[in-house]
């Protein structure tokens, strides 16, 4: 903490992306960088154990409580919306699975005007990130501050569908974050050392004590200050009061896909009429929040014939002597997740990158429960498939309620607007209820639990995901970056029309990547600080 009110560079939010720049723009020992962050403290054992992601998600801990609007198209539902308040931001409480995106993901940003984001740009910065248990290859780093490690847990059913999915057809990888990234393989953690590799742990808490690094936590960012187009640092509420905080080279915001761009409304950058609309006067006329994005998924389950390891380490007993060794020795059972096997693949061969991604595992952390004998009894034993539409051409809005910054946005994501998008999630699903009947499954696999046995045909399906399918929490693009007038921002990440005022986080992101949307985030701030403090970007791969 300090009394300092004046700085180089304030950095709006210590999530996946503002840990990074902490950590990267406070190496310039001249440089006086302010950390802000709405959230509290990252200590918890829920946080830093994995298999505490469980009740972190249960209960809602440390999260901002979004929801969205009711959505016409999935029976008017409001869907919970899981995003991170607390140090570390989303990458404190997500499920950890460790995936870069498609080299023809990047590809694609740079093909639309994105100079500097191609994959043969990034994949430097991805290596630079990595501390992989695989160790160093042309494609994977082995020495950086992310710790990433593979499943580890050992359940048979994991190899049962790995096989069913390769009889079905799809083809198998030995690293999904390798040269081609297609197919199915085991996941990856950014776990380290018995802990959640969060971007806290991975790049906050290394600089942490740095003298030129101020890191204030419980504060709301109200609004950036803005002298004309120029950008002067922010307003924050401390307790109630309102202070100015100065920046005198930069200010960043890196509040994330919903409270980035509340923050540029609230300064007046954004649509004009909506502006108006809520009493703000427009200073620049920018489609801030217009091009909401995010995977939806569908999740197939079956009730499962053979006890599950996972259920087994849920027994009260059990689960509490795990998670104290893990807290107290750093290994053990809770220090890995039971999903062990995702796929990404194309769902015909026209697609340049994946378009559906399969997650497979014994049971969701989300959904455990401990239970215990002659008390409370042992849930029902289930596996489970869920497909996720990894290129929606719906996209939806975040907008403001009113001009007050202790408001909620609001968020709607117009989940299957485009037609195209239900007719892909139903092929989905129908490729997942293939790969779920290959024979090596049959010792595992009992009655279908959902849908139920009878509404697998079209009418079914699709009562089905219009019931049931959910966000899988991947959302992007309310500031995206390009040159066309649907951008928010400059390729270099700055708001367009403004000075000294960038956003950062996966608001940016042109369009979907093919992948889990933290290492991208984070890579890209990496690469940010490189744009910031004015060095020579990591040269391009040729890898």
């Amino acid at each position: 903490m300090t009394s300092a009110t004046a700085f180089d560079y304030i950095i709006v939010g210590a999530g996946s992306a503002g840990c990074v720049l902490a950590n990267r723009l406070s190496e310039d020992p001249s440089a006086r960088v302010l950390l802000l962050e709405a959230g509290g403290s990252d200590r918890h054992p829920y946080v830093q154990i994995p298999l505490g992601v469980g009740k972190l998600q249960q209960h809602k801990m440390f999260d901002w409580g979004y929801k969205s609007e009711r959505e016409p198209n999935l029976n008017g539902r409001h869907l919970e919306v899981v995003r991170g308040k607390v140090l570390g931001g989303s990458s404190s409480v997500n499920i950890m699975v460790y995936t870069r995106g498609h080299r023809g993901d990047f590809d694609r940003w740079a093909r639309a005007g994105s100079i500097g984001w191609s994959y043969a740009d990034l994949l430097p910065y991805f290596k630079r990130a990595e501390s992989w248990e695989g160790g160093e290859t042309p494609w994977r780093g082995g020495n950086g501050p992310l710790g990433i490690q593979w499943a580890k847990k050992r359940d048979p059913i994991v190899a049962a569908w790995l096989e069913a999915a390769r009889e079905a057809g799809w083809p198998l990888t030995e690293d999904l974050n390798g040269e081609d990234g297609i197919g199915f393989g085991r996941v990856q953690y950014t776990i380290h050392n018995g802990r959640r590799a969060s971007a806290a742990n991975a790049y906050l808490r290394p600089a942490i004590h740095r003298p030129n690094l101020t890191v204030r936590a419980g504060l709301t960012a109200a609004s950036v200050m803005m002298r004309g187009s120029r950008a002067t640092g922010v307003r924050v509420i401390d307790r109630g009061q309102t202070q100015q905080l100065t920046a005198e080279h930069e200010t960043i915001l890196c509040s994330g896909v919903f409270g980035s761009p509340q923050l540029l409304m609230l300064s007046g950058i954004g649509p004009a009429a909506d502006l108006r609309a809520v009493g703000i006067a427009p200073l620049i006329d920018l489609p801030v929040g217009r091009y909401l994005r995010d995977h939806l998924t569908a999740t197939l389950a079956w009730a499962r014939l053979e006890p599950s390891p996972f259920q087994d380490l849920l027994r009260i007993d059990r689960a509490t002597a795990a998670m104290a060794r893990a807290w107290f020795l750093r290994d053990g059972p809770a220090t890995s997740l039971p999903v062990e096997l995702v796929g990404f693949v194309k769902s015909c061969a026209e697609t340049d990158v994946p378009d559906i991604e399969f997650l497979i595992g014994g049971g969701r952390p989300q959904d455990a429960r401990t239970w215990i004998p002659g008390i409370r009894p042992r849930p029902p034993e289930i596996t489970s498939l869920r497909q996720v539409l990894l290129h929606p051409r719906s996209h939806g809005s975040v907008s403001l309620r009113s001009a007050d910054p202790l408001e909620p946005v609001r968020i709607q994501f117009n989940f299957l607007s485009d037609p195209a998008d239900l007719t892909a999630l139903l092929q989905a699903c129908r490729l997942g209820l293939e790969i779920a009947r290959q024979k090596p499954l049959d010792r595992f696999r009992g009655r279908q639990i959902v849908p139920r046995s009878g509404g697998e045909g079209d009418a079914g399906l699709e009562a089905f995901i219009r019931e049931t399918a959910i966000t899988i929490n991947h959302p992007t693009g309310t500031c995206a970056m390009g040159r066309g007038p649907d951008s928010v921002l400059e390729p270099d990440l700055a708001v367009r029309g403004t000075e000294r005022l960038r956003v950062v986080d996966a608001s940016v992101f042109p369009d979907m990547p093919s992948a889990h949307t933290n290492a991208a985030v984070m890579t890209i701030a990496d690469r940010a600080a490189d744009l910031i403090l004015g060095r020579s970007p990591l040269p391009p791969s040729n890898a």
